[in-house]
Formats: structure tokens, sequence, C-alpha cells
């Protein structure tokens, strides 16, 4: 008799575009009919499996949640999304699921929505088509102030079955409210409303959340000593998210007595212990203990995820253990799975190293070349005479520091060793390295955490088919098992883009004698001795077995840029060549610190500039107004001129009649005048008037 096929049941999860529930939500919609575990703890046998194979791979569930936010990331594995609904629109839509998550172990703001529906749905059981679950995701943050299991044995762990004994950490009162009133709802009818609470340890793996601030830090490299902040004593309970997301899984399918369960691995890490092998694995591997104050100073962590990184809790999840057969992903912990997890951590965020490689002839640019992707691609810039110079600092160091009542013994011994090896091939062959010591500094320095995690380029490396074959060749090692395997460490340091520059060498020349004197002296370019090196390169590049040779045997076909100006524009279009090339950069991109200095950095450009144009205006002002002073001038002068013309017109043609009166009118006004003054006439004008009419001069 055929087995009635069932239909995926519906799945209500909030937030699926957090971290948490974002990867909850991928894993329970990729779950498939037929390959869960009984509720008895064994696996469906060969048989059984063999039958479900043909008709049973359907879905098991179906995904639909809400989002905080609308964005453009495409999340094919959930068949519906919610963004911003009320709650008279969301109540319809989780009465249409046979199962409600709520998460509220990464956002606190989630737990009235939580409360909200959890009491909407117990008012509405008696409209439910079927039976419903709902799931809490909580945090183990609500144990964190409980008192110990026993005041005489402080190891003895907490665990699910005295969760009536827990007590909140202060920010957290309203997360243990809300988890003893999702259990108070579901004792009403578990047959048509169950509840259950799965309190969360600190979620880590794919990309991480809570931890992040230690990945980035040790990734980015740029911190000598990673910060621990208090004593790092403290044991953090962890599950990693996959693993959280299996027990929800296991929930939904075998619906266990237990209301309250306890979801960590079986670890019992400490604060320090998980720092320090983050740092180890992607950075520095060292660790520096501040304060814990000073984390509330540090912009990339927020007060919850402080609060939960100063946790103490030894934990065991007893009802998981026993009830469940969990397929871990990493039971054992962080500190145990850290290559795993280091790894999910770069390809969910994107952080792959890139790897280059530039050949070419001296003074082609290669370094020129080099130093402009490094500085677009934030990589590290590999030379063979800065790598040995690096390489000796550090052994001269080791040797140093040795401590002979410490157990380094060996390690000091081996760094004297390789030390005296390094010196002696340096004296013995005029400065240059033997390719044995070359390629072994150069292997250490690619496979340090720096190029492992933002990638290099090779700086005119390697520089002979030899060199090349022993320093990226694929090295066979034997398993257990008596077969071979390929080593990972070669495919860790292959470089993934090859460039070959190349230029005649009549530009070659030409370029190296238009270099300033100091150029020539840093690069070794004196006439002789470059003309050697050319002619070198060319004649090794003539032979067979070359290192472009090399890479084409690995079928990784370089890319060939022939130079043939030193002109900017050139120049741009040729980085423009090789960015398209390469691609996108795989980082961080900038800090907010950086973005801040950045914005910074344009607003005193823009005010530069605008002090610039100002200045320009008013000199362009000043000009102006010369310019009008001195047409003014121009006009003022021309006016004076044309005065004095008229001036000078009117004094000549005044000359006649000055002459008649000086010959005619004057004397005999002068005579009047005085006749005037001797008779003192009652009237004076009219006295002057009688007598000029009576000697009038037109009788003369």
């Amino acid at each position: 008799m055929e087995k009635v096929k069932q239909s995926p049941k519906r799945v209500f999860i909030n937030n699926i575009d957090s971290y948490s529930s974002k990867h909850i939500a991928k894993f329970v919609s990729e779950c498939v009919v037929g390959t869960s575990v009984d509720p008895d703890g064994e696996m469906e046998s060969e048989e059984e499996e063999r039958m479900k194979s043909n008709s049973s791979r359907a879905t098991a569930f179906q995904v639909v949640g809400s989002v905080s936010e609308k964005s453009d990331e495409d999340r094919p594995h959930v068949l519906e999304e919610y963004l911003r609904l009320d709650r008279d629109e969301l109540l319809p839509k989780l009465m249409s699921c046979d199962v409600i998550i709520y998460n509220i172990s990464q956002h606190s703001e989630q737990v009235e929505e939580a409360l909200w529906a959890v009491s909407a749905l117990h008012n509405e059981m008696g409209n439910f088509s079927g039976p419903k679950t709902f799931i809490l995701i909580s945090t183990v943050m609500t144990w964190a102030c409980s008192k110990p299991v026993d005041t005489d044995d402080v190891e003895l762990p907490f665990t699910d079955q005295i969760f009536w004994r827990r007590r909140a950490h202060p920010s957290f009162k309203q997360h243990i409210d809300l988890e003893k009133k999702v259990v108070k709802m579901g004792k009403t009818n578990r047959t048509l409303f169950s509840t259950y609470v799965v309190a969360s340890g600190l979620q880590y793996g794919m990309g991480e959340q809570v931890f992040h601030f230690f990945f980035k830090t040790s990734w980015l490299g740029q911190e000598p000593q990673i910060p621990v902040f208090g004593d790092g004593s403290n044991i953090i309970p962890t599950i990693h998210i996959n693993d959280l997301a299996s027990v929800i899984q296991n929930v939904i399918e075998h619906q266990p007595q237990p209301y309250y369960l306890l979801a960590v691995d079986y670890s019992n890490n400490t604060m320090e212990n998980i720092v320090k092998t983050v740092a180890s694995a992607l950075g520095p591997g060292k660790i520096q203990k501040k304060p814990f104050e000073e984390a509330f100073l540090t912009k990339d962590l927020s007060t919850t995820e402080i609060d939960s990184m100063l946790v103490n809790l030894r934990m065991e999840g007893f009802h998981v253990k026993e009830l469940f057969s969990i397929n871990w992903q990493c039971e054992s912990g962080l500190v145990e799975n850290m290559e795993l997890v280091v790894e999910e951590y770069r390809q969910n965020r994107g952080l792959l190293p890139i790897r280059l490689c530039v050949l070419g002839p001296p003074a082609v640019g290669k370094s020129t070349v080099s130093k402009q992707i490094c500085e677009h691609y934030k990589l590290h810039h590999i030379t063979l005479k800065e790598t040995i110079s690096e390489t000796i600092t550090q052994l001269e160091n080791t040797v140093r520091r040795f401590d002979p009542d410490a157990e380094n013994e060996d390690s000091a011994a081996e760094a004297q060793d390789l030390l005296n090896r390094l010196k002696d091939s340096m004296e013995q062959s005029g400065g240059q390295m033997d390719d044995q010591l070359l390629v072994k500094v150069l292997k250490v320095k690619l496979m340090s955490n720096p190029c492992r995690n933002q990638g290099f380029v090779l700086d005119g490396l390697p520089k002979t088919f030899e060199q090349a074959k022993e320093l990226f060749s694929a090295e066979e090692d034997e398993s257990e098992d008596g077969t071979s395997h390929i080593s990972s460490h070669s495919k860790k340091i292959m470089p993934e883009f090859v460039l070959r520059l190349d230029a005649t060498d009549a530009f070659l020349k030409e370029r190296v004698m238009n270099l300033p004197e100091r150029l020539v002296q840093e690069h070794n370019y004196e006439h002789e001795h470059f003309l050697q090196c050319l002619a070198s390169y060319r004649e090794n590049n003539m032979e067979d077995e070359t290192v472009v040779n090399y890479f084409d045997e690995q079928d990784m076909t370089p890319l060939n840029l022939e130079i043939t100006s030193s002109d900017e524009p050139d120049c741009l279009l040729l980085m423009q060549k090789i960015y398209d090339t390469v691609g996108k950069p795989r980082n961080y991109g900038p800090s907010s610190q950086e973005v801040e200095e950045e914005n910074m950095r344009k607003a005193e450009e823009k005010l530069r500039r605008e002090a610039l144009e100002k200045a320009q205006e008013e000199q362009m002002e000043v000009e102006e107004a010369r310019h009008r002073t001195a047409r003014w001038e121009e006009w003022t002068n021309g006016l004076e001129e044309v005065r004095q013309q008229e001036e000078e017109l009117l004094e000549a043609q005044s000359v006649p009649m000055r002459n008649y009166l000086l010959e005619h009118v004057m004397p005999i006004l002068t005579q009047g005048l005085i006749e005037c003054c001797r008779a003192r006439p009652h009237d004076p004008v009219d006295f002057l008037a009688e007598y000029l009419f009576k000697n009038n001069p037109s009788d003369y």
C-alpha cells in the first residue's frame, strides 16, 4: 500500500533578513522529507531510505517570513516575504502557517511583537484549521544571573531540567518574562497549540555576528594584539547557527514532551580561548587583556553583544542530547572547529584573497603596477628585498627573545640556524640567495595570515621556472589509507592572475636614461648593470622552461600587457584593463573611520576649492576695478584735454574784445570813477552812466 504523500508544513520565521533567522530559514527550507531522525533517535534503515528516494524527496517545509527592510538580496528559499505589515494584516499570515517561529535572540525589539503573536494565536485557537506549533528562540542570557547549581561544585553545569531556577541578566528581563508567557499559553491545549522555548547559546558560524568584532579585527591585521575584555576566564555557552537550526527542525518534527530546551554545544570554552584561537587562525596570534569597560568605547560592539560576551555559564542541553540525534556540525564547539568556522566566515562575507604575479623585464614598471594594484585592492606587496629583510628581522627577534627556562629551545635553535644560513648565503653569493632558501622564505611569507586573508602581489617573483615549480607545485601527501592527495598549502598560495608586462629594449633604455639619479641608485639601474640584467632576462625567456611557461602548464593564461608609453592617460588605461580582469575588491571596504576621514578629506577639498574660487573671484573683481579705474582716468584725462582746448579757443576768441576794452572803454570808465569820487553824487550809478553817455568812446 502506497504511503500518502504529505504536503510540506508552512513555517513562519520573523526577521529573515537578520543573521540568525536568515540561516535558520535557509536550513529549514532545505530539509527534505524522509531524512529525519525518528523520535527514538534511530536513523532510518538503508532499505527505508531507498524506498523513499524516488517518491519522498520533496521539501519538508515551506518558509515564509517578515523582513525589517526592503533589499535587493535574493532569497529563493523563502516562499513569501512580508514587509512592515500591521498586526491586522500579519495575523492572517500567521494563521495560515503550521509552525510559527519567533527569534528574539538577536533583536530585543522583537520581544513585543512575539508576545502579541503568541497571545493572538492563543486567542484564535478555536479558529485553527489544524494543530499549530509556536517556537520561541530565546537566549542563554536569561540564565546569566542564576545561582550555582551546587556551591560546593562550581563545575556542575546548568541543564534545561532545572530551567525554573534560571535568573536573567538585568538587560534581558523582558526575554524571561516572554519565555514564561509562551510556556504558559502552550499548556491550555497542547494537542491544538503547542509552544516551545529554545534557549540558544551565543551563535557562531556562517559569517559571524556576536564574535564578528574579533574575526574582523584579526582579519584586517591592523592591530598587533586582539583585545580580550575582562579577564577572559568566563565560560561562554555557544552553538553553531546550523546546529541551532537542526535543533529547531527536530522540535518541529518530533514535538517533544519538554517545552523548554537548551541549545548549546558540548564545549566549555572561555572567552580568552575563543579570542586567542581566532587571533591565531586569522590574525597576529596574540591577545591583550583590557578592562571590560573599554568594550563600551568600541564602536563595533553593541551593548547586547558586550553583555553576552561577559556571561559566565557552564551549560548542558540535556533534552537535546537525550531526545534528538542531532547531526552536529560543530558538536565540540567553536575552538575545536575554528578552521571550518573561519572558512565559513571568509566564504559568507566574500573575504577571499586575491593573488597576483607580475612579471616582466627590468624597468618595465612592475613595481609601479604592483603598488597601484595593492593600493586599489588592499593587498600585500611582496618584493624579494623586503621579504628577506623582514625575515632576518623576525629571526633575530626570535633569537633575542629566547628564554632558556621556557619550552621554546627547539624553535629558537631553528631560528638561529635559518638566520645563519640566510646570512651565509647572502655573503657567499654577493647579495643573492640560493633557490632553496629563497623558496622557503617566500613560502613562509605567502602562507602568513595577512597574505592568506587579503592576498598578495608578487613583484617580479618567481624569477625562474625552477623557483616557480618549487614554490607553487602541489606536494602529494600520503594519507592513512595509503592514498595520496594534493597538499592544500600550494593551492592557498598559487596566483589566480599572472600579468606579463613587456616593452621594447629601446623604450626601456630610454626610460632608464630619463630616470632621476635617485631612482637609478635605488633600483641599481646603472648603465652597464641594467644592460646586463636586460640581456639576461631576454636570454632566459628564450628558453623552453620559463616562468610564463610554468603557468601555461598550470592552465593559467597570463595577461600580456605591452608598455609603449609613460604618459598618464596610457597608464590609466593599462590599470583599468587590469582592474577589469581581476574584478571587484574582496574585502570589507572602507571602515567607518576611513569613511569619516574620506568625508573630512572631501570636505576640506571642497573648502579649499571654494576658497580658491573665492580668491579667483576677488582677483577678477580687483582686475575689473583696476580696469574701471584706468578707463575712468583715461576718460577724465580726455575731458581735461578737451577743456583745455576749449579754454584756449575762448582765450583766442576773447583777444580782440579785450584789446578793444583796454583801448577804448577802460580809460573813460576809469576817468568816470575818479569824477564820481570827487563829486560824491547821491546816485553814483546814475552819475557814472550820465558821465559815460556824455563821453561815449564812439564819439572819438
